[in-house]
């Protein structure tokens, strides 16, 4: 027995509404895709990748795992980067990561959940690393906070010194890594002060990044 013909329904009214804009917009998608953007976020069902920055299917590439990590053995992430940055030619690399996250939070509170724990290992690096900077954070909200932005500046760097963006650079590949943090309060995303074009770029704008987030603003 079907137990979800409601999403059923819910799809077909979504193709009828997409199709009632441009009748020829499935038929053309089916063609090619040619996103300008690679979207590198977080799993969580209240951050919809292409809904939060307006874009309509073709036009955002996606990869989504707990906590908008990047890690160097993940042949997963590593694929969609190549196969984004090599083959479709993508001009814009988002990694983000967004307020509340449930898997940065468990990392704060060394928290146990079982086989996950070993992909928080990634996160709770980036905890330990910056573990004085945490502690001096009176608010739990507000550390929680700053780990989420920490996270994803690391993951972004990441993504800047793997052998596929590298290469891209190499090549003159025109490529851009961006560090973004989204708030499920309210909706909107912010930029968290790393935009990376080049190798040279990516230790000043990791220190800026840094130096902002330190600032008295967001002390």
């Amino acid at each position: 027995m079907r137990v979800l013909n409601h999403l059923f329904e819910n799809n077909k009214r979504w193709a009828e509404n997409i199709k009632a804009q441009d009748a020829e917009f499935f038929s053309k998608l089916s063609q090619q895709q040619s996103p300008a953007y690679l979207w590198i976020g977080c799993s969580d069902s209240r951050v919809p990748a292409n809904q939060i920055v307006g874009l309509l299917p073709g036009e955002l590439f996606v990869h989504r795992n707990v906590a908008n990590v990047v890690v160097h053995t993940d042949l997963n992430c590593l694929s969609t980067v190549q196969y984004a940055v090599d083959v479709l030619k993508v001009r814009h690399i988002i990694v983000c990561g967004h307020y509340a996250c449930g898997g940065v939070r468990a990392a704060l509170l060394d928290q146990r959940y079982g086989l996950i724990d070993n992909w928080l290992r990634y996160v709770q690096d980036v905890r330990q690393k910056y573990d004085p900077q945490l502690a001096a954070i009176r608010d739990e909200t507000r550390r929680w906070d700053r780990l989420c932005e920490l996270n994803v500046i690391e993951q972004a760097v990441n993504v800047c010194q793997t052998t596929i963006v590298q290469d891209a650079w190499e090549r003159g590949q025109e490529l851009t890594v961006h560090g973004w943090i989204y708030s499920v309060q309210d909706g909107l995303l912010h930029d968290l002060n790393l935009c990376v074009n080049s190798p040279g770029e990516i230790a000043a704008e990791y220190q800026s990044a840094l130096s902002v987030l330190n600032s008295p603003a967001n002390k």
